[in-house]
């Protein structure tokens, strides 16, 4: 039985969980999954038919962004510094999506699942693509934090940089890492 008050009050807390990784590194006002989640949406809205030959569907991939970490609200942010192995977190994960899918009604809660599934197993070219900017909003983040915290040219996140080397796949989303790493270059000057 769909219970959507209920859903929309765990989905909020998306909006207090502060991203696990930055507070790990002490930022001082981290990020909230769901900013994370917002601006990857925002960042696939710009994807088109006409970018770098990339054929996708842009609307897929927004919805894939908005889904793909929902299931933090119930388990929150694991990284791999938390010590919860990649099946476990996915458990967890698969556990949480299956309850929130439960709450919004047979349609809604299918796509829900589908979606989340979809991302997890990297297996279309919209996944793929959000995958990427998985990636790319957290670099992009990094720098944004070093620039807004003094510590530009420091390599104060530069793990985080190091992390998402040479993973990249998709055209777009390569040019605007190349942009980053050519503007965090210079503030290293």
């Amino acid at each position: 039985m769909a219970d959507l008050l209920k859903f929309m009050t765990l989905v909020g807390k998306l909006k207090s969980t502060k991203r696990t990784g930055w507070v790990y590194r002490g930022v001082t006002s981290p990020e909230s999954v769901s900013d994370h989640m917002y601006r990857m949406a925002i960042m696939s809205f710009l994807l088109s038919g006409t970018n770098k030959g990339i054929n996708i569907n842009r609307d897929h991939c927004i919805k894939l962004a908005l889904v793909h970490d929902m299931a933090e609200c119930i388990v929150g942010d694991i990284t791999p510094f938390d010590g919860v192995n990649k099946e476990e977190k996915h458990k967890r994960e698969r556990t949480a999506m299956e309850h929130l899918s439960s709450l919004v009604g047979e349609e809604v809660g299918k796509e829900f699942f589908s979606l989340w599934q979809e991302y997890e197993v990297q297996q279309t070219e919209e996944a793929k693509f959000v995958k990427d900017l998985d990636r790319f909003e957290m670099i992009l983040q990094a720098h944004e934090y070093e620039e807004g915290e003094d510590k530009s040219g420091t390599g104060w996140l530069q793990e985080f940089f190091d992390f998402t080397k040479d993973k990249f796949q998709h055209p777009l989303v390569k040019d605007w890492v190349q942009q980053l790493y050519e503007k965090r270059n210079q503030a290293k000057k």
